[in-house]
């Protein structure tokens, strides 16, 4: 086990060694603490670990063994390399959900009562966008999106709406790739006294950190990337006001009880470990397949940041570390040659979701985003030809063999 005193330097250390402490039973890796309920040696200690006197585990819905090493470990990635206003290591805390829309489920109703409002942009996932005009419109708390690229719009929205409450970002966003300026927003935000949060699972803390950029929240689908592997639902809130998020987020967590579950977290804890590692492969392969496709007849389009066509390219190259695994192309042909690209892979996969070893791709019109209005979807950029695609860790070339012929 690393010595607690031993200063980690690099994000892969961090990723296999950070969060863990040593088992009573001398296990190498954090076991599967597979039970419900916790006991104590006496009613004094009960008492105590209740009212927060004595820390200790309690029910797992509040709490886990396997848990708070997922937990501790996501939060020193988020914050690797950063320092607080008075110079010391900036700390965060993580809680574990059982889905990112659990994670951000807990957020927004933890962070918002009714009559507040959410500001936020277009082409957002698309779950995340029906939790605010379904759900959380029915509790009183509604929402715009707007082009956050324009700050003078963004400034006029606090401005002239002293309801709005969070900025809620995503970028690299969900399938367009449309990036937003996390520091300049932040700043403006944090100036109407407007909290920030920013779902970062596209790139993940190994190529983007918001924290560095003064985000208060940060929301992970750790079913993605995190664990990588595709085996496990996941979903983390991070927060950098210990305090909030142990009291009225952490209670909120455990009200609507959105936990996650030891062997979810196990699984986690292994994918994490080598996320440094796929993360450089997953952006090697995207960055190949990102300049095939913008040379490709039947390609009208590619949303990719690390290409210099990209709108955002130079905003994404300052604020990440690299461009990530994830990409989009809009067919010539619209819906019919998205359907047969899709239905012609050979190799690739043909599923939703992302982040796994294996390249995946889908057609968000009828698939990710069938449930956005056609109007909305083409105005998100959404349109019918669109097809995502998870660049997975394969050799790079099948995976262009297998476009080819899909394309051809």
């Amino acid at each position: 086990m690393t010595d607690s005193s031993f200063p980690l330097s690099g994000f892969g250390s961090t990723a296999v060694h950070s969060g863990h402490e040593k088992d009573p039973r001398y296990a190498h890796l954090v076991p599967i603490y597979a039970s419900s309920t916790y006991v104590y040696d006496s009613a004094e200690q009960g008492m105590h670990r209740f009212n927060g006197t004595e820390p200790g585990y309690i029910y797992t819905r509040w709490g886990n063994p396997t848990f708070t090493e997922a937990e501790n470990k996501i939060a020193a990635l988020e914050t690797f390399g950063l320092k607080d206003a008075t110079g010391n290591q900036l700390q965060a805390a993580g809680l574990l959900h059982a889905s990112g829309m659990s994670a951000i489920s807990t957020l927004m109703i933890a962070l918002l009562q009714k009559g507040d409002k959410i500001l936020s942009h277009y082409s957002l996932y698309a779950g995340t966008e029906e939790l605010m005009s379904l759900t959380l419109n029915g509790l009183g708390i509604s929402h715009t999106l707007d082009d956050l690229s324009d700050l003078s719009r963004v400034e006029d929205h606090f401005k002239k709406d002293a309801s709005i409450k969070l900025l809620y970002l995503e970028t690299p966003a969900n399938p367009t790739m449309q990036c937003v300026d996390l520091e300049a927003l932040t700043t403006l935000a944090h100036q109407y006294k407007v909290l920030v949060a920013c779902d970062n699972t596209f790139a993940t803390p190994y190529l983007q950190q918001p924290f560095k950029y003064g985000v208060d929240y940060v929301v992970h689908s750790t079913t993605k990337f995190l664990n990588g592997h595709g085996t496990s639902i996941g979903g983390i809130l991070l927060g950098r006001d210990l305090e909030r998020m142990k009291g009225s987020v952490g209670k909120a967590h455990k009200l609507l009880g959105g936990n996650s579950n030891p062997f979810d977290a196990f699984l986690l804890i292994n994918g994490l470990k080598t996320l440094e590692l796929r993360m450089n492969r997953h952006c090697d392969n995207a960055e190949s397949v990102a300049l095939y496709l913008e040379n490709h007849p039947a390609v009208a389009k590619v949303n990719y940041t690390g290409l210099s066509s990209h709108k955002e390219h130079a905003l994404a190259s300052r604020q990440m570390k690299r461009h990530g695994g994830m990409l989009s192309f809009e067919l010539k042909g619209g819906m019919e040659a998205g359907v047969s690209c899709i239905n012609r892979l050979k190799m690739c996969t043909r599923t939703v979701s992302l982040g796994t070893c294996d390249t995946l791709l889908c057609h968000p019109a009828s698939m990710t985003h069938f449930a956005i209005p056609k109007e909305k979807r083409e105005q998100y950029g959404i349109s019918d030809g669109l097809i995502r695609m998870s660049v997975g860790i394969e050799n790079e070339a099948d995976i262009l063999s297998d476009l080819e012929q899909a394309l051809a």
